[in-house]
């Protein structure tokens, strides 16, 4: 078996282990690497550490212990309680609010990451809080992070359009934004409609009962709030509001602490430093709770201990593997066998499904880098249009960022509150699973098969 091949049988080892039995997939990541990275492609364990997310870690431990300590000294509370106000306590439209929100914010030039490890722990607290679908107001994150990351001004367009014009190909930057945009804000529908969005329209926050009995996008109730109703009540007793029983966040009248205002003040920094001015989110998320832990000790307290560590593990472990698996030459080898077809239309789409099953586990920015140069030779010779193939190559290799291998889908994963985080993970695996397998097909169907045609 030649050494590209080894890589994938080892992958695909270590999805049916991880499936079937109860081991963690990130250590069996990491002993993959070893074994794989020593026998069959000759690695140092220098070179094969050296491939582990450093990056990733910090970004994941950073936010998770900035939000454990604003959940514990009750800011994200507050935060949930003005995001009701904004839409009148109307409990459908949240969902797609934070989907505004991140879609914005990387159209303006923010990295993706950035804007959901700022949005998505919010987002989930509400989740959480009102029992929405964890899996649709994680999934609306991100989807609407992708819906503006091609902008002309963003990272993603950028380096799309510069890679275009650099291979001397006809390229449209609105085509491309708009493109990612619609294609997005159709599956955010789709999402909000199979994952109990429906249920959700004509809720308040404002009702006095409303939807106690927790069935409501599957997500439990905080168990502070609403005692006795777990994910697997069925009905919905009266309840008198007591002390045990308080009414819901966007009614509740309370005085903001020093400790809220401190951790609000750092918030906003995170959002200047990490979006604006483009530091490390890791970083600075980091630096934010460090301050915050020590200028109230006691807000801090159990906070580390809610670092989602199985989720560290988790990624670490995968995407250690996938250095491994780079440096083996398993892309190049498969993108040079499908680009050496000489079918435009095939190509285009076996393209569409490299980049997008690659980028679930690796960086989108860098698989838009070599899916395109891939596609240069078929698209300059003018049998096929090269706008919408960049388009379509861009959008699959993006949608797959729900992958919980993915900056995005591990943020959304470490956040989530008051879930299973086992079954949750397999809720966004199995997801990440059918973007990757039909979003490809969709993409090319839409925007390279018209075209053709």
């Amino acid at each position: 078996m030649s050494t590209e091949l080894i890589p994938i049988l080892a992958l695909a080892v270590m999805f049916v282990a991880a499936t079937l039995l109860p081991v963690n997939m990130g250590a069996l990541g990491f002993v993959a690497a070893f074994f794989v990275g020593t026998l069959a492609v000759g690695m140092s364990s220098d070179d094969i550490i050296g491939g582990f997310p450093a990056e990733l870690f910090l970004t994941l431990v950073g936010i998770t212990y900035l939000f454990a300590i604003a959940q514990n000294n009750g800011t994200v509370d507050l935060l949930v309680r003005g995001a009701v106000r904004l839409v009148g306590g109307r409990v459908a439209l949240i969902p797609w609010v934070m989907f505004g929100i991140t879609g914005v914010l990387t159209a303006i030039g923010a990295l993706g990451p950035a804007a959901v490890a700022i949005i998505a722990p919010i987002a989930l607290g509400f989740a959480a809080r009102y029992k929405i679908n964890a899996l649709l107001m994680g999934m609306m994150v991100i989807h609407g992070a992708q819906a503006g990351g091609f902008s002309p001004i963003s990272i993603y367009g950028v380096t799309v359009n510069n890679i275009a014009s650099k291979a001397g190909l006809v390229s449209s930057p609105l085509a491309l934004f708009l493109g990612s945009l619609f294609f997005n804000a159709a599956i955010g529908v789709l999402l909000f409609v199979f994952l109990g969005g429906r249920d959700l329209l004509g809720r308040s926050v404002h009702d006095e009962h409303h939807h106690d009995d927790g069935t409501v996008g599957g997500a439990s109730a905080a168990p502070t709030r609403l005692r006795g109703h777990g994910a697997t009540t069925t009905t919905a007793p009266t309840q008198t509001v007591t002390a045990e029983n308080s009414p819901p966040l966007a009614t509740a009248v309370r005085a903001i602490t020093f400790d809220q205002i401190l951790t609000l003040i750092g918030l906003g920094a995170l959002a200047l430093f990490a979006l604006v001015l483009d530091l490390d989110v890791g970083f600075i998320s980091m630096t934010v709770a460090v301050v915050l832990a020590l200028a109230s000790p006691k807000a801090q307290k159990g906070a580390i201990a809610q670092i989602s560590w199985s989720t560290v593990l988790l990624i670490g472990g995968v995407l250690t593997f996938v250095g491994v698996l780079q440096e083996a030459g398993t892309v190049e080898y498969v993108g040079d066998a499908v680009a050496s077809l000489g079918l435009p239309l095939l190509v285009a789409l076996l393209l569409c499904y490299i980049g997008a099953i690659v980028s679930a586990f690796a960086s989108s920015t860098a698989i838009l880098g070599a899916t395109i140069p891939l596609a240069v030779p078929f698209l300059l010779s003018g049998n096929i249009g090269a706008v919408g193939v960049i388009v379509a190559l861009s959008v699959s290799s993006t949608i797959v960022d729900v992958s919980p291998f993915s900056t995005n889908g591990a943020l959304v994963l470490a956040n989530a509150q008051d879930v299973d985080r086992d079954r949750f993970y397999k809720q966004i695996l199995k997801y990440s699973a059918l973007v990757t397998l039909v979003g490809p097909l969709v993409a090319w169907g839409i925007f390279v098969l018209p075209g053709w045609l």
